[in-house]
């Protein structure tokens, strides 16, 4: 999984995606607050390989890549948009391969800028990046080559508040970084960061109308942010292994970055500080009950821009929720399962 599977629709309504077996299932809440459906098949009877990466615009709408077996030893990926929870996704549209043809590359990400247009990354067979864009009256762009040496698994696209497209990936020397100059174009090789850099731990978040920030473990176990222009600076050791889930969110009138992490121990950790102060400190506070070996855990806040947490074991299909209690500080309400 690559991005945030938990979100929140266009109608203020939950929903969580999941990988089971060949498919992609979703759930979401039937009202505000309201008891869940249950889980039902993405996009048709396509078969896909276990990999999804989801990325919200917006509007509201999620999009949804993957890959499908075509013929022997090939694959292609797919791609689909889920307009509201309770309404059926469209049908996986085959979008191709970054290489025209061959087995997976990588893990896709998936971005959507401003004018609702998704923008789909993958590593391709030269250790590069390519690219996959929408046109904004349907249909897609040509795979573009972004360029780049020995990227790695995991890459972390992120729409700014400009609503351009961004993008890092891991290399074995550090972090790259690309960015839009404007709408619908390109995006740039900008940066190159050199820094220890634990590979699949990536998650960027838009923190100033400006600026994304992108987290990531370093190789001694320490969770480190970047802002491109700048230099990383280190928070906290990581609770545990994997990328953390990332929110901004009012906590008693702060503009405030939330995270939350897998603990090593199987629990969820939440550590949260002002945004783009990393400076201030930040520290984990541990909830919840112990998890599965598998459990993901992931971030978003609720038609009353209250935070929600869930947590989801792909193996059992088990999902806990959790919300932020109405009273100062970070409290939360006792973990249920849906």
């Amino acid at each position: 999984m690559n991005g945030d599977w938990l979100l929140r629709g266009r109608d203020g309504r939950l929903s969580v995606y999941q990988l089971s077996g060949d498919a992609v299932l979703c759930r979401a809440e039937r009202g505000p607050r309201g008891p869940w459906s249950a889980p039902r098949k993405v996009g048709g009877e396509q078969e896909l390989h276990t990999v999804l990466a989801v990325g919200q615009g917006a509007d509201g709408y999620a999009h949804l890549v993957s890959w499908r077996p075509t013929v022997q030893g090939e694959s292609g990926l797919v791609h689909s948009t889920h307009f509201r929870p309770h309404l059926a996704a469209l049908d996986w549209h085959p979008v191709g391969h970054p290489d025209k043809k061959g087995d997976r590359t990588g893990t896709p990400a998936v971005a959507v800028d401003a004018q609702g247009r998704a923008h789909v990354f993958v590593r391709n067979k030269g250790g590069g990046v390519g690219m996959l864009a929408q046109k904004e009256k349907g249909g897609w762009d040509p795979w573009r080559d972004l360029k780049g040496k020995e990227v790695q698994d995991g890459l972390a696209a992120v729409t700014g508040e400009s609503g351009r497209v961004e993008l890092y990936a891991a290399v074995p020397q550090g972090l790259l970084y690309w960015r839009q100059e404007e709408p619908g174009t390109q995006p740039v090789l900008q940066e190159a960061l050199k820094a220890p850099v634990r590979p699949g731990t990536l998650r960027a978040l838009a923190t100033s109308p400006e600026r994304t920030t992108v987290f990531y473990t370093g190789t001694s176990g320490d969770l480190c942010a970047w802002r491109p222009g700048g230099e990383p600076v280190t928070l906290l050791p990581a609770a545990g292994p994997g990328p953390v889930s990332a929110v901004r969110c009012d906590l008693d009138g702060l503009d405030c970055t939330l995270l939350v992490q897998r603990t090593e121990s199987r629990r969820v950790a939440f550590a949260a500080y002002p945004t783009e102060m990393e400076s201030a400190g930040a520290w984990w506070t541990e909830s919840g009950p112990e998890l599965p070996l598998d459990a993901l855990v992931s971030l978003t806040t609720d038609e009353e821009d209250r935070v929600v947490a869930a947590t989801l074991s792909p193996s059992t299909g088990r999902l806990l929720l959790t919300r932020r209690k109405d009273e100062p500080g970070l409290a939360l309400e006792a973990w249920r399962e849906v």
